[in-house]
């Protein structure tokens, strides 16, 4: 048993406070990880905030990474001193795992997002004995230690700077999933970016490098929109006011519409505007979640001209392939994610959870 220091949230909208809690002894699939690294993702803040039926007491983090302590018995990826990046985990055997599509494992969610436990429903966290709701992403990486699955980590060099490439595991790689994975943009093609935050960032740079002509970044803050267009977006559209969503990408587009979005905000109406934007046979990928049981309004008549919607989680990415990609692309300077980066002392979790929800900060990494 590792005893380390864990962010508890104690209950919905309590935020996180920093206490004392036992780590299991790795099984043989898991791995005893120091953490170095964590990104905050906005997925943590909402099971934080109870929006999400995570179990509470728990430890969230998901964007972690760090230094390999310890192996289970038939542990292969890695070894004791490797650095690892953390990233969500799957069972390995169900169709969309043996498919190469992972993120869509027939198990994800318990073993992602809702479980709070291994799959035999056993504690990966305790304190005083009583088990906490842990495993989340197969990490919980909010915490000096972690115990993480196998399949959950992802081996980089051993210089590669973790304090910058803790977000490759969830926000970078949904962006950039996003563009590469679903998207494909052929030469020529608009793609539309909404929401100017870190995974919509992400996907705008992933974007920069297909042969896309447009990318348009639409977002409400200006800041954000000129570091869209640092970061590779050829044109903005500042949705504040009166601005029609829709007018704006037919202006740009010459009255063809865009071939692609990628829709980040999950707000339903952004979406419902977003799909209206869309070319013949365009393709609208929707990454931002809104609360279960909200409905995007969309006129029947968008399905006329063949146009597509889809359904995103990590980017439909292999993080054992996808990984390794982006770090050698942050590391060329091509993928620059350290300007969306800013970076806090793990004990100053809260204060860089309030920096995230008031959009001050893009991606806040703490520091262990």
């Amino acid at each position: 048993m590792t005893t380390t220091t864990a962010a508890v949230v104690e209950s919905a909208g309590a935020g996180f406070s920093l206490t004392e809690v036992d780590l299991a002894e790795p099984r043989p699939d898991e791995v005893l990880v120091r953490m170095v690294a964590a990104g905050v993702c906005h997925t943590d803040l909402g099971a934080a905030a109870g929006a999400l039926p995570f179990p509470l007491p728990g430890v969230l983090g998901h964007e972690g990474a760090g230094v390999v302590e310890a192996v289970g018995a038939s542990v292969t990826r890695v070894v004791p001193g490797d650095q690892v990046l953390l990233s969500f985990t799957s069972c390995g055997r169900c169709g969309g795992c043996r498919g190469g599509h992972p993120a869509y494992c027939d198990a994800w969610l318990p073993l992602n997002l809702l479980g709070g436990a291994r799959a035999d429903g056993s504690p990966t966290i305790t304190r005083g004995g009583e088990g906490l709701g842990g495993h989340f992403f197969g990490q919980s990486s909010f915490a000096r230690h972690a115990l993480v699955d196998e399949r959950s980590l992802v081996k980089v060099p051993a210089d590669a700077p973790l304090d910058l490439l803790a977000p490759l595991g969830c926000g970078v790689q949904t962006g950039a999933g996003a563009i590469w994975n679903v998207l494909k943009p052929a030469p020529g093609a608009d793609i539309v970016v909404t929401g100017a935050g870190a995974v919509g960032l992400s996907a705008v740079m992933a974007a920069t490098l297909t042969p896309a002509t447009r990318i348009i970044a639409v977002d409400r803050v200006p800041d954000r929109l000129e570091l869209a267009r640092e970061l590779g977006a050829t044109h903005t559209v500042d949705t504040t006011g009166s601005t029609d969503l829709n007018e704006a990408i037919a202006e740009i587009t010459g009255g063809t519409g865009a071939d692609g979005v990628v829709e980040t905000t999950g707000n339903t109406g952004v979406a419902g505007a977003a799909i209206g934007a869309l070319a013949a046979r365009g393709t609208a990928v929707l990454v931002g979640a809104p609360a279960f049981g909200s409905t995007v309004p969309v006129d029947v008549n968008f399905m006329l001209p063949g146009r597509h919607v889809v359904g995103l989680t990590l980017g439909d990415s292999e993080s054992e392939t996808l990984l390794p990609v982006l770090v050698d692309l942050v590391a060329s300077g091509r993928m620059p994610v350290q300007k969306l980066v800013r970076h806090y002392k793990f004990e100053e979790i809260q204060r860089a959870v309030g920096d995230a929800v008031s959009g001050e900060t893009i991606k806040p990494v703490l520091r262990f």
